[in-house]
């Protein structure tokens, strides 16, 4: 029996989130991974926290931004496969400049589809889509087929590169692929996304560092995943004998309360405490400032055909997902649990 070759893989945003966990997967499967970085790549694996990776990986500099920079980074690595990450991924921001999210996401995508087709056909390449394109889909939960209508610059940057996918794949037999993600979460997910803002701040409790925990609407919903999960499709579906888009999500709704109530369960915490009066309170308050008007059409995604297509499964379930965020930001804090 022979075994498949090393592959060169060139992973655009390694040092983000799911950019680390990607790179762990291939490396452990033989794979040669090449990294983009937005700075100087000294120092940049120890910033985001892979230091693990050193000596591991080799990082080249490009810039969203900076085409050029774009096309030098793939025509140096000479990838057999191109997973593009690479994008801003807090979608509020987007309202501040859509100028920059387009030039970066949109532009950026079709950079990375030229420079990879520029190499020649062999090339096969997964760009990292986002449930954001739907948003006021007429239905839900989402799959591949349902209607696209986002409701943010960020949404209508998703779109244009998702719809750049097909286009090219149609038009020239490509091997371009769309990973239409939802909501992933993990350890390494930064505190301004609302899941780490959860985690952190009932570690934080738990650790006598702080008595509440503010939030915004408990009744919002959303479907979480593992980033662990999430690339483990990615790597399916760019490895499957022919291209395709595929959403990549638990299918499976909770709500923000659901996400406190794991957090607080896996920290070993009860969300009420006694008061001062003699009743009880509420370690959670609700800020009217951040509820906004409930969706009609929640983000929950149809997972249907990466798992009859490319037999993906989520491996970690919610509860599992929330204690391992938990876990590790107890362990950030040096809370030690009896």
């Amino acid at each position: 029996m022979t075994s498949t070759p090393a592959r060169r893989v060139l992973i655009t945003g390694l040092t983000g989130q799911d950019g680390g966990y990607l790179a762990e997967q291939l490396l452990a499967g033989g794979d040669q991974v090449i990294g983009t970085v937005r700075r100087h790549p000294d120092g940049a694996l120890e910033a985001a926290g892979l230091g693990h990776l050193n000596g591991r990986v080799a990082l080249l500099r490009a810039d969203l931004l900076d085409p050029a920079s774009l096309r030098r980074a793939i025509d140096e690595a000479q990838p057999d496969e191109i997973y593009h990450l690479a994008a801003p991924t807090f979608v509020p921001d987007s309202w501040n400049d859509p100028t920059e999210v387009m030039a970066a996401v949109a532009t950026g995508t079709a950079t990375v589809l030229a420079g990879a087709g520029a190499l020649g056909g062999h090339v096969r390449v997964l760009v990292a889509s986002s449930s954001e394109v739907f948003s006021d889909a007429g239905v839900s939960p989402q799959s591949e087929s349902s209607p696209m209508r986002p409701r943010s610059p960020y949404g209508v940057a998703k779109l244009a590169a998702h719809g750049l996918v097909g286009t090219l794949r149609a038009r020239h037999d490509r091997f371009l692929v769309s990973a239409i993600t939802f909501n992933h979460e993990s350890p390494r997910r930064p505190e301004r996304f609302l899941p780490r803002k959860v985690t952190a701040g009932v570690a934080a409790i738990a650790g006598g560092r702080a008595e509440t925990l503010t939030l915004g609407d408990l009744a919002a919903v959303r479907d979480w995943s593992h980033a662990r999960d999430v690339v483990a499709g990615m790597v399916l579906a760019l490895r499957h004998e022919t291209p395709a888009d595929y959403v990549l999500a638990s299918g499976v709704p909770h709500t923000v309360g659901d996400l406190v109530g794991a957090a607080f369960a896996a920290a070993g915490l009860e969300r009420r405490v006694p008061d001062s009066s003699g009743g009880t309170r509420d370690r959670v308050e609700v800020d009217p400032r951040f509820v906004r008007p409930p969706e009609r059409w929640p983000l929950i995604g149809d997972p249907s055909k990466a798992r009859d297509q490319l037999g993906w499964r989520p491996q970690t379930s919610f509860e599992q997902l929330v204690g391992e965020m938990v876990e590790a930001d107890l362990a950030r804090l040096g809370v030690v649990r009896g």
